[in-house]
């Protein structure tokens, strides 16, 4: 049983190229699957026959790819409801809802967003395996990409690496950035005293964010936030290294050492039962029809709230 094939046309300043750089310099096949698909009989197909891969293409041809369909025998289905954003034979892009894991780990087998989506595929008589092309904390909410096959997998785990995939987030923070908009050049690696939290720190793994002030209260501030690299809790981690630590942030929380600031913390933190971190937008090329998709999820309702409380207080 396969999945719907990948198809690319030839065009006519393609001709007398071969099938294989075909396969990996225009449908960016890696050679691992590319290997892997040369083992089904209808894996790689050239004008509905299996051919070689070391043939010359022509202007016209149809170039077909098909990969067999694969189940997560792994991962429990439980009927844990989720949002979907976004799906097709392709892609399932989902909201993320706060407190989820999203994918089986050592010590949370259930409970998670794969132990939902395998439930909900299951429910639909339909057979993909959870493959989740990045990763979103526990309590991040917002749009999260899961590829239905080891191609779509693949392809966008390339765009990601080549920065073309726009990844952009909401969080409201303690107080307000020096600037109205700038970058956080911070490399970042594990606290030495403590292995769960990571820090800025000299000798660290590259990282950057860039960040804008989209709108300003007495006591927080809502900035948006684009990732030019994936760390570990890069968003929070610089955020609190900029003096500016999200709101709700049990981890990387900052007690300000004056009385009346230290209580306004405790106060907004106390109304936050999670980090104030909401992935908003996702861009990308979509493998199959080539095509640049926008993915949008709205602000979470505990974010909306903390907002409008930043707003009266404000106001009042």
């Amino acid at each position: 049983m396969y999945y719907e094939p990948i198809v690319y046309m030839i065009p006519p300043e393609e001709e007398g190229m071969l099938l294989k750089t075909i396969l990996q310099k225009r449908m960016n096949i890696s050679r691992k699957l590319i290997s892997k698909l040369k083992l089904t009989e209808q894996g790689i197909m050239l004008n509905g026959t299996r051919v070689y891969i070391s043939v010359k293409v022509k202007a016209g041809d149809r170039v077909e790819i098909r990969m067999e369909r694969e189940r997560s025998d792994d991962i429990l289905p439980e009927p844990i409801p989720f949002d979907i954003l976004y799906e097709d034979e392709h892609l399932l892009v989902v909201n993320k809802a706060a407190g989820i894991i999203v994918h089986p780990t050592h010590g949370h087998y259930t409970g998670t967003l794969a132990n939902g989506v395998v439930h909900y595929w299951q429910s639909k008589g339909e057979l993909f395996r959870f493959r989740p092309v990045h990763r979103l904390d526990q309590e991040t909410t917002g749009v999260l990409v899961v590829a239905k096959n080891p191609y779509v997998h693949q392809h966008i785990s390339e765009q990601m690496i080549a920065g073309t995939v726009d990844k952009r987030y909401t969080a409201l923070v303690h107080g307000r950035p020096e600037q109205q908009e700038g970058r956080v050049d911070g490399p970042i690696d594990r606290n030495p005293d403590d292995p769960h939290l990571r820090m800025v720190t000299p000798n660290g793994y590259p990282a950057l964010t860039l960040y804008k002030l989209e709108e300003a209260w007495d006591e927080g501030s809502r900035i948006g936030l684009k990732l030019e690299s994936g760390r570990t809790h890069q968003i929070r981690v610089h955020m609190t290294y900029i003096g500016c630590p999200l709101i709700g942030d049990k981890m990387y929380r900052v007690i300000p050492d004056d009385a009346a600031s230290r209580e306004q913390y405790e106060q907004l933190d106390a109304r936050m039962p999670r980090q104030a971190l909401h992935a908003s937008e996702l861009s990308l090329v979509h493998p199959a029809t080539g095509e640049r998709l926008t993915f949008y999820a709205p602000l979470p309702a505990d974010m909306a709230e903390m907002q409008g409380l930043l707003r009266n207080k404000m106001e009042d």
